[in-house]
C-alpha cells in the first residue's frame, strides 16, 4: 500500500483537512455555522473525503474563545433551577457540553485516518448536529441576559478526547459510550426539573437534544464494534480493559435503560450497568 501522503495546514483541501480548520475557529458561532455548512455540503456531494491522508497537528487544539473560565468540576457551584439565574448557570453548563460536543465530532473527522468514508460523514453529521443544539441553548440563554462565556465551566470531556488522541478504538469506546452515554442518563431527570420549575422552553429544548444524542451514541456503538470485529476482539471484554487503561470516569446510575438500547448497547451491556445501580432504599 503505498505511503499516506501529509498535509501541513495551507497544502491542500479536503473534507477532513476543512474539519480541522473549523476545529479551529475560536469563535463559537462561527465555528457552529461552519460545521453545519461543512455537513450540508458533504450532504450535496460537493466535498470529498480523502481517508487516507495524514494530516499535520496544529499547536492549541480545539479553537476556543477566552472565555469561559475553565476550572476543576469541584469549583462549580450548583444553583437552584427555580430562580432564572440557575436556570441560566445550567443553560449555560450545557452549552459549554454542546461546544465541547462539536470539537470532539470534528477532531475525530481529521485525525483518525484509514477509516471507511462513512466513519468522516457519521461524525461530521454529529458535529452538525451538536452545533444546533448549541444555537438553541445559546440563544435560549439570551433570552436569560447571558452568553456563552458569562458562567465558569470544566474540561472534562476535551481531557478524555486529549487521553485518546493515539488510539481510535479507545475514542470510539470512552468518548460516544462513555461521557456522552451519560447524557442520556442526566437528560430526564434535567428536563423533568425544568418543566417542574414551568420552563417548557428549555425543556423542549433537551428533547431535542436526547433525541439527536441517542443516534450519536449509536454512532459510537457502531464504529466501536466495527473496529473490534477488526482485531475479532469482544466488544464487553474491551470496553472494560479501555475504561480501566484510560481511567474512564466510573459509571453510576441512575442510568436511561431504554435510550441506551435505543443507542445500541447490547443486553450484555445493560445488565451490568443494572449491577451498579443502587438497591432501592427500604425504610426501618
Amino acid at each position: 500500500m503505498p505511503a499516506a501522503d501529509t498535509l501541513r495546514p495551507h497544502s491542500g483541501s479536503c473534507v477532513r483537512f476543512e474539519a480541522l480548520a473549523v476545529l479551529m475557529e475560536r469563535v463559537p458561532a462561527a465555528k457552529a455555522a461552519a460545521a453545519q455548512a461543512l455537513y450540508a455540503r458533504v450532504q450535496e456531494g460537493k466535498a470529498a473525503v480523502s481517508p487516507r491522508r495524514v494530516l499535520d497537528e496544529p499547536p492549541d487544539l480545539p479553537g476556543r474563545p477566552e472565555r469561559p473560565e475553565l476550572v476543576e468540576p469541584r469549583k462549580l457551584g450548583r444553583r437552584s433551577m427555580q430562580s432564572p439565574e440557575g436556570r441560566a448557570v445550567l443553560l449555560h453548563a450545557l452549552a459549554h457540553i454542546e461546544f465541547n460536543a462539536i470539537n470532539l465530532a470534528l477532531d475525530a473527522v481529521w485525525r483518525f485516518n484509514g477509516m471507511p468514508e462513512a466513519f468522516y460523514v457519521d461524525w461530521l453529521k454529529v458535529a452538525s448536529e451538536e452545533a444546533h443544539h448549541f444555537s438553541l441553548l445559546t440563544t435560549r440563554l439570551a433570552e436569560f441576559g447571558h452568553t456563552y462565556g458569562d458562567f465558569p465551566a470544566h474540561d472534562g470531556l476535551w481531557d478524555m478526547c486529549e487521553r485518546t488522541r493515539g488510539d481510535v478504538l479507545a475514542r470510539m469506546a470512552l468518548v460516544p459510550r462513555t461521557l456522552e452515554a451519560r447524557g442520556l442518563d442526566a437528560s430526564p431527570p434535567i428536563r423533568a426539573r425544568l418543566q417542574q420549575a414551568g420552563d417548557h422552553a428549555s425543556a423542549a429544548i433537551l428533547d431535542v437534544i436526547l433525541r439527536d444524542e441517542i443516534g450519536h451514541v449509536l454512532i459510537g456503538n457502531r464504529w466501536f464494534r466495527y473496529l473490534c470485529d477488526k482485531i475479532s476482539a469482544d466488544a464487553h471484554q474491551t470496553y472494560l480493559r479501555l475504561s480501566d487503561e484510560y481511567r474512564a470516569p466510573k459509571l453510576r446510575g441512575p442510568f436511561n435503560f431504554e435510550a441506551r438500547r435505543d443507542a445500541g448497547f447490547e443486553e450484555e451491556e445493560l445488565a451490568a450497568l443494572a449491577g451498579l445501580e443502587a438497591p432501592p432504599r427500604t425504610d426501618d
